[in-house]
């Protein structure tokens, strides 16, 4: 299953081979289980299973990163297993995962998977069935924080903040996940705006309605930005077709 990135927010591991594995229990869109159980261990309302916490601190300390919570389980009727580690944000994966999109770290992984195991030795655990295969995935809570944070505004608040602006040259507001692009009409107009003062007040009060919704502070107002493109544009390389647009 492989995600693509848009800007910095859209992030997750590519796992070769895995694709149809994906059920919904990967944390990887905010409406994964995973990710909803990840998000109670954030706010405090629940913890990590115990077995799974001297992992967590031994990844913390030898990989510099913030663990928040660990899920294991087995797939394809047994055969191999996940090692599903949650981290806070993607500077975090990336220190594990590593710098190539498609590969993670081989050596991260071998490492972490024997310190795993290490870890179970001599205990009785009855929800832990080891297989001999076992790969690791990494997700970033953060990005995906972001994500439902941004699409948790409401439609007829969006519809608002465009009457309020009340501006000619502004076609429409669109999200995806994470990202905010404003439409103007024409590519000329673009290139007005680019640079102008109107998109520091437009990312302004965008971050006014998001701030609501923004539960963990991850948005920070001097470093949020809107993205600016052309209904021209949009119409003649996009076939006016969102789906063509943002995938």
């Amino acid at each position: 299953m492989q995600r693509a990135e848009v800007g910095k927010n859209l992030t997750f591991t590519a796992l070769p081979g895995d694709a149809n594995n994906y059920n919904g229990d990967t944390m990887i869109v905010p409406s994964d289980k995973s990710y909803k159980q990840t998000k109670k261990m954030k706010l405090g309302k629940a913890t990590m299973k115990p077995e799974f916490r001297e992992l967590a601190e031994w990844i913390d300390q030898t990989y510099r990163v913030k663990t928040l919570n660990i899920i294991y389980e087995t797939i394809d009727h047994g055969e191999r297993s996940r090692l599903e580690i949650h981290v806070e944000s993607h500077a975090n994966y990336r220190k594990l995962f590593g710098r190539k999109f498609y590969n993670s770290n081989p050596e991260t992984e071998a490492a972490i998977i024997e310190k795993f195991k290490q870890t179970l030795r001599g205990k009785a655990l009855k929800n832990i069935c080891l297989t001999e295969k076992i790969f690791t995935f990494y997700a970033a809570f953060e990005p995906i924080a972001q994500d439902e944070a941004n699409m948790n505004i409401p439609k007829e608040k969006i519809e608002e903040l465009k009457k309020s602006i009340n501006n000619k040259d502004l076609w429409e507001i669109s999200r995806f996940f994470s990202k905010t692009t404003f439409f103007v009409f024409t590519d000329k107009q673009l290139k007005k705006y680019e640079k102008s003062k109107a998109r520091k007040e437009w990312a302004n009060q965008y971050f006014d309605l998001l701030e609501p919704y923004n539960e963990f502070g991850y948005f920070k107002r001097e470093k949020f930005s809107i993205a600016l493109d052309s209904k021209e544009n949009f119409d003649n390389n996009y076939k006016s077709s969102w789906y063509y647009y943002y995938h």
